[in-house]
C-alpha cells in the first residue's frame, strides 16, 4: 500500500471524524486492502474483505461522518488496525 493510500486510511480513524472523504478514495483503499468490490443498484458499493460484508452509499460528495463512522467500524471488524497493520 502507498503512502497515499494509508493516509487516506488512518485519516478514517482521525479524530474528530474528517467530513471531507471521498467514496473514490475509500475504494482505493478497500482495492489495496484485497476486498471485493461491486456495484449495487441505485449508486450502492458493495464491499466484502476477509469474510465480512458491507454496503456503502456512494455520491458525488464525500462520505458523511456517520457513513465514515461505518467504513471504520466496517475496518476494525475486519481485524485491520492502521496504526498496526500500515504504519505512516
Amino acid at each position: 500500500m502507498n503512502h497515499r493510500h494509508r493516509k487516506i486510511l488512518h485519516s478514517l480513524f482521525s479524530h474528530p471524524l474528517p467530513g471531507n472523504v471521498h467514496l473514490h478514495d475509500v475504494e482505493t483503499v478497500f482495492r489495496e486492502l484485497g476486498a471485493e468490490l461491486g456495484h449495487t443498484g441505485h449508486g450502492r458499493l458493495s464491499v466484502s474483505l476477509k469474510g465480512q460484508s458491507a454496503s456503502l452509499h456512494g455520491s458525488d460528495h464525500g462520505l458523511s461522518k456517520d457513513e465514515v463512522s461505518h467504513v471504520r467500524k466496517f475496518i476494525e471488524s475486519c481485524g485491520i488496525e492502521p496504526s498496526r497493520d500500515y504504519p505512516i
